[in-house]
C-alpha cells in the first residue's frame, strides 16, 4: 500500500488541531491535514500541535487554509508557511477570492516563492464558491506563474459542481497536481446558489459509494498512488460519529474499501 492516504482536516471541525493529530494517528492514519485559524492559533497551539506529533510519529501532510482575499497584503500567509514548514507539512492549500485575475496571479506567486524557500508545495484548489472556478482557471494561473512549487488540488466535488469531469484531467501534466482529495456526493445538485453550494461543501459529503461522483474514472485519471486527503465535512457523519477517533477511522476504512474495489476492476 503505497498511496498516502491523509485525513483532511474538515473532516473534524469540531476538533482543535492538536486533538486532530491525535485523533488521526490512533484511527490508523499515518498522515493528517490541520487548519488554521489565525485568531485562534497561539505559540500554545503551536507547542501542542508539536508535542501531539512527537507522541504519536504522525506525519502533518497539508496545512490550511491560505485565503488570497482583496485588498492588502495579509502577513498571516507568512505565518501559515512558516508553521507548516516547522512541522513539516508537505503542502499548504490556497484558495481565491479575490475577483483580480492578476492580483489573484501576484499573490499566488508570492506565496509560490515563498512555500519554495522551505520545500513545500502551494496546492491551488479550484471551487465555485471561489473565484478560482474551474479547472482551467486554475491551470491557467499555474502556467502563467509557471513556478515549481505552484501545483493544482482536485477536490472530486468541486471538480462536479464546476461542470467539470475527471476526463478534463487527462491532458494535465504529471508534475502539476499535489494531491487530489476524496469524498462522494450526488452527480447533481438541484440548487447551484453560493449558499446551496457552501452548505454542501462543508455538510453535505458522503463517505465513498454513498454518492455518485465518478470517483473510479478520478483514480484513473490522477497520476498513479497520487497521495488522497479525506475530505469528509459532513453533518451526517458527525452526528453518526461524534467520537473524532470512530469518524476518523470510518472514513479510512471506507477509502480504503473503495479504492481497493476500484482498484481490482
Amino acid at each position: 500500500e503505497d498511496r498516502i492516504l491523509s485525513l483532511a482536516t474538515g473532516t473534524l471541525p469540531d476538533v482543535d488541531p492538536p486533538e486532530v493529530v491525535r485523533a488521526a494517528a490512533a484511527a490508523g492514519f499515518s498522515h493528517t491535514g490541520l487548519w488554521f485559524d489565525p485568531e485562534e492559533w497561539t505559540s500554545q497551539t503551536t507547542r501542542d500541535v508539536r508535542a501531539a506529533l512527537d507522541d504519536t510519529g504522525i506525519s502533518i501532510f497539508d496545512f490550511e487554509v491560505i485565503w488570497i482575499s482583496p485588498g492588502k497584503h495579509d502577513p498571516n500567509h507568512e505565518r501559515a508557511i512558516e508553521l507548516a514548514a516547522e512541522f513539516g507539512a508537505e503542502n499548504v492549500l490556497v484558495v481565491s477570492s479575490d475577483p483580480n485575475p492578476t492580483e489573484t496571479k501576484n499573490r499566488f506567486e508570492r506565496i509560490c516563492a515563498l512555500c519554495g524557500q522551505v520545500g513545500i508545495t502551494a496546492a491551488l484548489e479550484f471551487l465555485p464558491i471561489t473565484e478560482v472556478r474551474t479547472l482551467q482557471d486554475a491551470l491557467d494561473i499555474l502556467r502563467d506563474v509557471d513556478h515549481p512549487a505552484g501545483r493544482l488540488l482536485v477536490d472530486p466535488l468541486h471538480l462536479a459542481r464546476s461542470g467539470g469531469h475527471p476526463v478534463d484531467l487527462k491532458g494535465v501534466p504529471e508534475a502539476l497536481f499535489s494531491y487530489a482529495q476524496y469524498c462522494d456526493a450526488p452527480m447533481k445538485l438541484d440548487d447551484m446558489s453560493y449558499g446551496s453550494l457552501m452548505k454542501e461543501a462543508i455538510d453535505g459529503r458522503l463517505l465513498a459509494g454513498d454518492g455518485d461522483l465518478p470517483l473510479q474514472e478520478l483514480i484513473a485519471a490522477l497520476p498513479e498512488e497520487l497521495p488522497l486527503a479525506l475530505e469528509l465535512r459532513s453533518k451526517a457523519l458527525r452526528d453518526a460519529y461524534p467520537d473524532p477517533i470512530a469518524r476518523a477511522r470510518r472514513v479510512l476504512e471506507n477509502a480504503k474499501a473503495h479504492l481497493s474495489a476500484a482498484e481490482d476492476l
